[in-house]
């Protein structure tokens, strides 16, 4: 089954995600199993979807619907890193959206993106594999990118970080999750306080690993 074509319900996991029975798919929930997908160079040594790298450096290869659906669907793996099922139409609705089966669906597109760029891929079952760590961007679309993002980038990928300022923001990233703080706050603290953006991101991806642990 591709992406835009019928969407089936799921055989796993968990059938307490399914709606009540009855009604057509579309009518009460488009399903399909969102699954992670495990790659140890990318997860070891990428970003998170929803940090300020890909913010900054996928929008604009991805496009602003997409990059949004791929936050969505990291924050569905966070709270269930064994796997969920995806409702297509409610996701849809949520993001302004409305879905329908078939390639001219503005989110059905968005699916299709992450797919076409490598973040994520169907399984056999019809459902979808997604990366839970986003790689750099390729240099095929950094060349691509203003001349002032380029160097942004560069500065990013260079910058020298001070173990001291990388000890005090760690510091202030896990006081923020001991007091309950979403995970997804810590990089534009740190951000506000100054820190160095590099820093900021390597910090909050490492608190944020901890505290999945």
């Amino acid at each position: 089954m591709s992406l835009h074509s019928e969407v089936s319900r799921p055989t796993s996991p968990a059938d307490d995600h399914r709606p009540a029975t009855g009604s057509s798919d579309v009518e009460s929930g488009a399903l399909i199993n969102v699954r992670q997908w495990m790659d140890p160079l990318v997860d070891d040594n990428g970003h998170d979807p929803r940090s300020g790298y890909v913010e900054t450096f996928w929008l604009g290869v991805l496009g602003p619907t997409a990059t949004w659906l791929l936050r969505r669907l990291a924050a569905g793996l966070q709270q269930h890193p064994e796997g969920f099922a995806f409702d297509l139409v409610s996701t849809a609705a949520a993001m302004g959206l409305s879905f329908r089966s078939g390639r001219s669906s503005p989110f059905t597109k968005a699916l299709q993106r992450c797919v076409m760029f490598g973040l994520a891929h169907q399984l056999p079952d019809g459902g979808l594999a997604v990366r839970r760590r986003i790689p750099d961007v390729a240099h095929r679309h950094l060349r691509r990118m203003p001349h002032d993002l380029q160097r942004l980038h560069h500065e990013w990928q260079t910058s020298t970080i001070d173990v001291d300022a990388l000890g005090r923001a760690h510091r202030f990233a896990m006081t923020m999750l001991e007091v309950g703080d979403d995970p997804t706050l810590i990089e534009p603290q740190l951000r506000a306080l100054g820190v160095p953006r590099a820093v900021a991101e390597q910090v909050t991806d490492n608190a944020t690993r901890l505290d999945e642990t």
